[in-house]
Order: structure tokens, then sequence, then C-alpha cells
């Protein structure tokens, strides 16, 4: 089963997107090929559920960010390289040979490209193959065959020694292959071997290489940003615990503790406008989501049981073609989640502010309705947050299972200021009106008021 998130959710958490700057696929974005790059967009697509295959990506990321070595291949170089691999070869080495011999020929009469090319994408993909295969034996010189990466080694170390390569090995030494003028039938050879013969193995190897980029990028972003690996356990476990846990897009952000399990499945979030409650919620589904994928959290540490996907419902648009307002959207959009909890599915669920889009009295009763429905999901693990804070009192006398928790405001004089730390309990904070007055809202609008009754319009 494959882990799920719908547009809607990637969109409210801010996940893929390679032409947003901002995107969380652009945090990890630092790859030198175009070939990692697809496969970093594949990984974001393909969130896993099997904890073990989880653990091995992860551990693949900390290793070469415990390596700290450099991307070992020029992205150019690569460019060339996957062009001329992706070209092609002729069916038999008879024919191949009779192309480049006319190619050759044409190139010495009329200046024809295509025999330059050819024998440019030869050398220089001589040349990357030579710094791959270099690295790579570097690599299991110091941490053998058993190590993360072992598979991958072993894969290239038979394809190195693979038989047909062996007159190609004893010519690459000293990395003479960029300056060496090499005949017109050895490039016959060599182009016949390298596009026809070992082309199953070629594509191997620039897999291998897309891996490698990826794997080394993400790893520098997670030094880079101090980041941690998620542990992955069974479903049966049913506990996600973090600890530092933060938005992996703000600077200097505040981290926070946040515990979900069996017996306490649902946190029910309040606090002041501005005091953190998005960015919180935000944090979390972005860490659920990426410790699906094995990739590192912002987070000091993470332990999670896998679920099977994540729903939410942050900026739910209104739909004015479909005659939609923002509270209709709204209600969608929990009948749709609710759909998904009632089959049986171990989800996680982020609801921000249910229902703001009606008044307080339908706001309260549907907010505790469903709030109240969706509690007896225990496989299940929600984070709802509301500034109808009268709804928090009466779950509390209702129910065991539901953590309450605020984000506090401290007032110094006429201003509040946000701590951003999660407390226990339900906020008592009110301070839309001290913000408002603050801004000198209703001065600006009373000011407007002073000008029509000075400079009022006369009707024609």
């Amino acid at each position: 089963m494959s882990f799920t998130a719908d547009k809607q959710t990637l969109d409210d958490l801010n996940l893929p997107g390679k032409y947003k700057p901002d995107s969380i696929y652009n945090l990890f974005n630092r790859v030198h090929t175009a070939g990692g790059e697809k496969l970093l967009d594949a990984l974001f697509q393909h969130p896993l559920t099997d904890p073990d295959e989880i653990n091995r990506r992860s551990e693949l990321f900390r290793y070469f960010q415990q390596k700290k070595l450099p991307f070992p291949l020029v992205g150019e170089s690569l460019n060339v390289m996957e062009n001329y691999l992706g070209a092609g070869g002729g069916e038999n080495f008879l024919i191949a040979m009779i192309g480049t011999a006319r190619r050759k020929l044409l190139d010495s009469i009329v200046r024809d490209e295509a025999y330059v090319r050819i024998k440019t994408g030869l050398l220089t993909t001589i040349g990357t193959l030579r710094t791959f295969f270099d690295f790579m034996n570097r690599l299991e010189k110091e941490d053998g065959l058993d190590g993360p990466f072992g598979k991958q080694l072993q894969s290239v170390k038979k394809i190195f020694n693979d038989r047909r390569l062996e007159g190609l090995r004893t010519e690459w030494d000293a990395g003479e292959w960029e300056a060496k003028e090499l005949s017109w039938l050895k490039v016959a050879r060599y182009d016949h071997l390298l596009r026809r013969l070992l082309q199953t193995e070629m594509a191997t190897v620039t897999g291998i290489i897309y891996q490698l980029d990826v794997y080394m990028s993400v790893g520098y972003v997670a030094a880079l940003k101090g980041f941690s690996y998620a542990c992955a356990l069974p479903a049966a476990f049913n506990t996600i615990r973090a600890t530092g846990l933060r938005h992996p897009r703000l600077e200097r952000a505040v981290g926070n503790p946040v515990s979900l399990h069996q017996d306490g499945n649902m946190l029910f979030l309040t606090g002041a406008n501005m005091a953190g409650k998005s960015t919180l919620m935000k944090a979390f589904g972005i860490s659920v989501y990426l410790a699906h994928m094995g990739f590192p959290v912002a987070a000091e540490e993470m332990t999670f049981s896998v679920k099977d996907g994540i729903y939410s419902s942050i900026n739910v648009p209104d739909n004015l073609s479909l005659g939609h307002s923002h509270f209709y959207a709204e209600v969608l959009r929990v009948k749709k989640v609710a759909l998904e909890v009632s089959l049986s599915k171990d989800l996680v669920v982020i609801f921000d502010e249910l229902f703001k889009g009606t008044n307080v009295k339908d706001a309260y009763d549907a907010t505790l309705a469903v709030t109240e429905a969706l509690s007896e999901y225990r496989n299940c693990f929600f984070i709802i947050s509301t500034h109808i804070i009268e709804v928090g009192e009466t779950l509390r006398e209702r129910y065991d299972n539901i953590q309450f928790a605020r984000l506090p405001t401290i007032m110094e004089g006429m201003t509040p200021r946000y701590l951003y730390k999660l407390e226990e309990g339900i906020t008592a904070d009110r301070h839309g009106m001290m913000i408002i007055e603050n801004e000198g809202l209703l001065g600006i609008i009373l000011s407007e008021k002073e000008k029509a009754s000075l400079y009022p319009i006369n009707p024609r």
C-alpha cells in the first residue's frame, strides 16, 4: 500500500514545487544532475509505508552526511555523457564501424560535426566513468561492501570487472583520455561497446550516479540545517513522538514536543492569532510526510509508526465556478477526510480552524460534533485547532484521549509577545480587539467618516 496525501494536503504543507522557491522540495534540491532532480521528484511523490525500507533509506542519507564528501562528478560532463549514451548505438559492430568511418571521412572533407560529437561524447563518457569508478573504489576500500551503499558498490564493481571492458581498462590510466588521439577504429569499437553491448550496464551506472547525487545532496542539507532522522516503527506501535519539532523553512525556529499515541490520539490546539498554531501544525505535517520518505526532519529526535496517509485542511479555498462558498468548501473537505477515516485507514489528520466560514454558534456545534466523532478512531492521529475555546472546555469534561495544548501570549503593556512554546491547557488569550486598536484601524475608519461629513458628495 502506498502512502496517501492529496493535492490539498500537499499544497497546504507546500511540499512539492520545483518552481516554488519556498517549497520543501526546493529546500532539498541541491542536486547536480538532471537525473538526480527527476529521482528527487519521484521520491517526493512516493513516500513509503514499509518501516524497514524507510530506515534503510534514512541510513543512506546519514551515511553520506557523515562522509562529508563532495559530489565527485562535473555536471556539464554528466550532461554530455547522458546525451551521448541516450542516443544509442548501431545494431552490430560492422554497421557501427562503417558508420564511424563514413563520419570520419566526411569530417575530413567537409568538416562534418557528427564524428566530432561522437568522439567528444565517447571521451567525456570514458573520463566520467573512470572518475566514478575511482570514487566507488574509494568507498569500497573505506567501508567494504556491507555498508549502506554496499548493494550499489557491488553492482558497479561487477560492471567494472566485465571482461568486455578489459581492453578499455588497460588504456585509461593517469587521466590521459582527455588528450589521447584515438584512431577512428577505436572510436568505433568503444562507441559500440558502451552504447550497444553495455547499454543496460551503462543505464545501471547512470542510475547509481543519480542515487549518489540525491543521497549526498539530502545529507548535505541535513547537516547544514541541523536536521535529524526519524526512526520508523511498524503500524502496530501506533505512536508519533518528536522533540524539538520545528518548521524546516524557518531559521531560528522554536522547537516543540509532540506526542500522539493510542490513549492520546488527538491534540486540541488553541492560541491567539499569530501565536504560531498554523506553523506548528504545518511543521508536524511536513515532518510526518518527510519521515515516511526516509528524509531528515526538522526535529531533535523523532520516532513514528508508519501510517497510510496524511490529510489536512488549512487553506481551503472557495470555488466560485461551482458556486461553493468558503463554508461549503470547508464542509466538503471535512466530509472527504471523514470518509477516508471511516474506511479504517491509519491516517494523520490536521484541521486548522474548523468551520471558520460560518457564525460562532454553528461553528461551535459543528466543531464539537466533528471532533467528538473523530476522536473515537484511535488508530488515527488528529491535530485540531480553533479559536472557539469553549469547545475545548466541553471536550475536556467528556474525553480522556484528547490532549489539550496552547501557544501562549505575554502582554507587555498593550503589545503582545508570542513565545511559540507549547504548553498544556486551553488558552484564555483574547487579543483581537487589542491588535485592531494597536494598528489604529478604528481611527482610520473614523477619520474617513469625518472626511465624508466635511466633504459630502452632492448627488446630481
